[in-house]
């Protein structure tokens, strides 16, 4: 009863101005949501764009075969001329190298082979020569090459995944 008594007071051009208040605070709020929402596809659009796989061609064949000389010279005395592993070191080529790697990124491995490797002189390489041993180790898994180097930096390398398959 006293909302119908307190409404009788008000006058008319009053409930014109509540109303208008009303719909312009409810008017900034859905174009605040949109906005929010359509900031969000965006970011999230982006995202989508950036992050790659290794089947997409993430190192050039020039590269690889840059990596193949510090191979020969650093890693095959362990994993083996042609990357089959031995001993206590693990293959670097077939489905035991990928399964172990899949759905990691390339700076996860990038990461462990600079800090550890090579076994007798571990973190003596550079970020470019990691990079370009991690382009020989793909073109040997069969990853296809690209138009690009492998980065050496680790934000772009969080962007690659390794995948299995395709």
């Amino acid at each position: 009863m006293r909302a119908i008594a307190l409404a009788a007071k008000i006058s008319p051009q009053t409930i014109r101005v509540i109303c208008l208040e009303y719909d312009g605070v409810m008017n900034f709020f859905a174009r605040f949501a949109t906005a929010a929402i359509l900031g969000a596809a965006v970011v999230a659009f982006s995202q989508a764009q950036t992050a790659s796989s290794v089947w997409d061609g993430v190192y050039t064949a020039d590269q690889a075969k840059r990596g193949a000389d510090i191979y020969a010279k650093s890693c095959a005395t362990c994993h083996g001329d042609e990357l089959e592993g031995g001993g206590q070191a693990p293959p670097l080529t077939g489905s035991e190298f990928t399964s172990t790697w899949n759905n990691q990124t390339v700076d996860d491995i990038f990461e462990i082979v600079k800090g550890t490797m090579p076994a007798d002189k571990p973190g003596s390489l550079t970020r470019a020569q990691n990079a370009d041993l991690l382009a020989f180790v793909f073109q040997k898994n069969q990853f296809p090459a690209g138009k690009t180097d492998l980065p050496e930096d680790a934000a772009a390398l969080k962007k690659i995944k390794i995948e299995e398959k395709k």
